[in-house]
């Protein structure tokens, strides 16, 4: 497993995510009460982007259908989506946020 370096941590809304790609993997890097968090930026319901989502309280929910997960470990916490999405480990080095990632293996779940 490898570290891949995605941002400056500033670029990062509070509250918010940033949708980057690693490896041709879509991936949103959410900040979310002072903790950063990365985890697929593909709903599992309707394969929509989820950093065009709201972020709070360690959730990030789906603009098209309201389908909610817990970025810690990426379980739905609410209907419609039923199928957990991948999550990544993160590292906030000095200003640089830092996504752990293995295009070899399937998604790290943590």
């Amino acid at each position: 497993m490898r570290f891949v370096k995605v941002c400056p941590l500033d670029k990062i809304p509070a509250d918010g995510a940033l949708a980057v790609e690693i490896d041709d993997t879509p991936v949103a890097v959410v900040r979310s009460g002072g903790s950063v968090y990365a985890v697929s930026d593909i709903c599992s319901h309707a394969e929509v982007s989820l950093s065009e989502g709201e972020v709070y309280d360690t959730t990030v929910e789906c603009w098209l259908h309201g389908s909610c997960f817990d970025l810690r470990t990426g379980e739905p916490t609410n209907p419609p989506a039923t199928e957990p999405i991948a999550t990544y480990e993160v590292r906030v080095e000095g200003d640089e946020v830092y996504v752990a990632f293995d295009a070899e293996d399937e998604p790290p779940r943590t």
